[in-house]
């Protein structure tokens, strides 16, 4: 059954055998991991991850592809193939009677990455690690330290919840049809507690994005209207922060008290 990938999907098969060995090897699956792979494809990462750990959770939202999935893994008792969208998939209910956590490996589509993301943050508490190929470019935003020119909002999110990693770098002509970028495999290990808690997540959020939107102005000039001016004035003075300076050179634990205040 030959399947064309769909552009409007996001479809890049990653077709190298040996870049498929290596992801799954990297994960360092055991016997007693429950496995959720999200964008199973063809099922050739499936099939690799089925030989490591205990159960396996082939997500896909094409329908053609899970037919034939469903054909492939026909025979094996520890791949289920479930055609849902990841982003309306309850995790914590579907895995409710499942002992332990699980682990997310997955290929995902630039075009909705920050999505998935933010979508599996919500159950963190049922998830051991979250292992993703995405653009390269989007892996370095996600691990950009501040100070960089990649740094922004989507690195503080990140760093908020999770230890970000880059394990290694996939060049484009693995996948096909060959996409215009390279990508990076990386992991999430979620954090089991946030050694940097907000007392106020949604607001903590909002000044990041809000600061980041006007990146180029100072702090005091991309947060005008956000925070009040008499605030910021006690933000700089306790922490000994430049009031000319820009939000990049702020760090996460810089945002969380100047959203604490």
């Amino acid at each position: 059954m030959h399947i064309k990938p769909k552009k409007r999907l996001g479809q890049n098969f990653l077709v190298d055998k040996n870049i498929q060995k290596k992801i799954v090897e990297t994960c360092g699956l055991k016997n007693s991991d429950t496995v959720l792979e999200i964008g199973s494809g063809r099922g050739e990462i499936t099939d690799l991850i089925a030989q490591k750990a205990g159960q396996v959770f082939a997500l896909e939202l094409d329908r053609n592809l899970c037919a034939l999935l469903k054909e492939r893994f026909n025979d094996q008792k520890n791949v289920e193939v479930i055609n849902q969208d990841i982003l309306k998939f309850n995790l914590r209910k579907y895995f409710s009677r499942t002992p332990g956590k699980i682990k997310v490996i997955g290929n995902i589509p630039y075009y909705i990455s920050s999505p998935i993301i933010e979508h599996l943050f919500k159950f963190r508490d049922k998830i051991e690690g979250i292992f993703l190929t995405v653009q390269k470019e989007f892996a370095q935003r996600v691990v950009a330290p501040s100070g960089s020119k990649e740094y922004g909002s989507l690195s503080c999110f990140v760093r908020y919840f999770a230890e970000p990693k880059v394990l290694f770098h996939i060049s484009k002509t693995c996948f096909y049809p060959v996409p215009k970028v390279d990508s990076s495999f990386f992991r999430l290990d979620i954090r089991r507690k946030l050694p940097l808690k907000a007392k106020d997540e949604k607001l903590l959020f909002k000044i990041i994005r809000a600061a980041f939107n006007k990146r180029r102005k100072t702090l005091r000039n991309s947060l005008e209207g956000v925070i009040p001016l008499q605030k910021l004035n006690e933000f700089f003075h306790k922490y000994g922060i430049d009031p000319n300076t820009r939000p990049e050179k702020l760090s996460l634990q810089d945002f969380i008290n100047l959203a604490n205040i």
